[in-house]
């Protein structure tokens, strides 16, 4: 017993000493160099909350004079409906290509081929290609059989496929436009898997191009179909309704300039060509695409009372996939072009400040950055540091949506993934699309339940990210001054509650 007593002493005794010397150690260097990094990180993230608080009340001050105006696309360019004639027919309507890319989409491929099948124009003025990179042979069948029955009601519909999927999309889009009868088309639709347009799509965006030659783009806005399917889902809707109703609007009637969603609009197929094709040099070829064709001359219009149906993803992985994918590819394009933009000499300076400044800068980077370097790491940091002190200020009071931040952190680390040009790059994964899957898989009452492995619901990033910021709460709890605390707890819970794989549907791979 006194053995073991000796040896219990002699532990506690060195662990005392390790925590003295490690609280020595954070005693001698904090003054020195964490206060000095802190106050940089707490000045540097401010000016850049500046930035995009700039930047939202410019954009909120364009919306107000749209409204106000009622600034329409109708007012600005002409538009007048295509009518048949009757000395030269059809001929009236220009020839359209309708593009739907696939990759093993069985739970949409239907859809998306009958609403683009649907689509009101004349049958010999228009081609539906299916370009099909399916690697399962049994959804390639399915989707080729699909094909084949429209095919047979008098649709002039075509599927191709080809042996490899370099370039992912932006390859599969390429591959499309080298075949011959494409040299027939004036336009190209452009719609993914699991995009519904109404039949009158091609009749609200066609003039636009007709009557137009300035114009090198029409977009129309997405519908969620899902939107009320989860929480997550939800929050989704409010994101990309601000990026619809607002960041497109204001690009589209100031500068005639916005990013191309890379489905639910419409090429001018000369423009497109005379910008360079698709190229997949990023992830986000439809941005890459829509710069290099505005550096061109062309512009862009957008209809935000044109919908189209689409699903959000609804599990947390295809999230993640999709965030990483739309912060990675832009923040890597910025890199890639940002010198070529200020070179140009056929778009306005103001032009180019915008696309630099506004588009790429502030929303593509600063954006994700400071949400999560400023809101997650550093103000959290101030309650171990109390000499560093957050000015306080009227956008504290309201602190970013919960959910929101903890999203930032992978689009932080997709931007500097993007920056760095490391590790993923320009991988692609397909966001995942689950159509009724799941109500036709939960239908049956026979249907087993299926095991959940938990490691396939964990996410230890955020666990961790929780852990530190719950860490940071309790030291603000019984040390601290700011009352920063409840924030705290809140957004640790939330990075939690994300962490054990409660947001969003789940769907076990076995």
């Amino acid at each position: 017993m006194d053995r073991l007593s000796s040896a219990a002493t002699f532990e506690n005794l060195h662990y005392d000493g390790s925590a003295s010397q490690m609280g020595l150690i954070w005693q001698q260097t904090r003054a020195p160099l964490v206060v000095p990094l802190l106050k940089l990180l707490v000045a540097l993230c401010l000016a850049m909350s500046i930035m995009l608080f700039v930047e939202r009340v410019y954009m909120g001050v364009v919306i107000i004079f749209v409204k106000l105006f009622r600034y329409k696309p109708d007012n600005k360019y002409k538009w007048e409906p295509l009518r048949d004639d009757l000395e030269i027919g059809n001929s009236a309507y220009p020839m359209v290509l309708v593009q739907i890319p696939m990759y093993n989409e069985k739970e949409v491929y239907q859809l998306s081929i009958g609403a683009a099948c649907g689509i009101s124009w004349p049958s010999d003025r228009i081609i539906i290609q299916v370009l099909d990179d399916s690697t399962d042979p049994i959804i390639k069948k399915m989707v080729e059989v699909e094909c084949q029955r429209w095919a047979s009601k008098g649709i002039n519909i075509k599927y191709e496929i080809r042996q490899n999927r370099n370039g992912y999309k932006a390859g599969a889009l390429k591959e499309g436009m080298k075949h011959s009868y494409v040299n027939l088309c004036d336009y190209v639709a452009i719609f993914d898997a699991d995009f519904q347009p109404e039949p009158n799509f091609l009749r609200r965006t066609i003039p636009f191009l007709a009557h137009n030659p300035e114009v090198a783009l029409v977009q129309a806005r997405w519908k969620f179909v899902n939107a009320d399917e989860c929480l997550m889902t939800r929050m989704q809707e409010m994101s990309l309704d601000y990026h619809f109703l607002v960041e497109q609007e204001v690009g589209s009637s100031t500068y005639a300039f916005f990013g191309f969603n890379g489905t639910a609009g419409v090429w001018r197929i000369s423009a497109l060509n005379e910008a360079g094709g698709w190229k997949d040099r990023t992830t986000v070829e439809d941005m890459d695409l829509a710069v290099r064709a505005g550096l061109k001359g062309g512009k862009f219009v957008y209809l935000s009372d044109l919908k189209v149906k689409s699903e959000l993803p609804s599990t947390f992985k295809a999230f993640r996939y999709q965030q990483h994918r739309w912060s990675c590819g832009p923040a890597n394009l910025f890199k890639k072009m940002a010198m070529e933009i200020m070179r140009n000499k056929k778009v306005s300076t103001w032009k180019k400040f915008y696309v630099i400044y506004s588009f790429f800068f502030v929303r593509k980077i600063v954006a994700h950055v400071v949400t999560f370097v400023f809101y997650c790491v550093v103000m959290p940091a101030t309650v171990l540091v109390p000499e560093v002190e957050v000015p306080k200020s009227i956008h504290l009071l309201v602190f970013w949506i919960l959910f929101e931040n903890v999203m930032s952190m992978h689009r932080t680390k997709a931007t500097l993934t993007g920056l760095l040009e490391a590790g993923r790059v320009n991988e692609w994964v397909v966001t995942e699309k689950l159509g009724d899957a799941l109500k036709t898989k939960s239908g049956g009452k026979a249907a087993r339940k299926p095991r959940i492995k938990i490691s396939e619901r964990l996410h230890f990033l955020e666990l961790l990210v929780g852990a530190y910021l719950f860490f940071c709460g309790c030291y603000d709890l019984t040390y601290g001054r700011n009352h920063y605390f409840i924030y705290l707890f809140l957004q640790s819970i939330a990075f939690f509650v994300v962490g054990v794989g409660y947001v969003g549907t789940f769907v076990p791979n076995s």
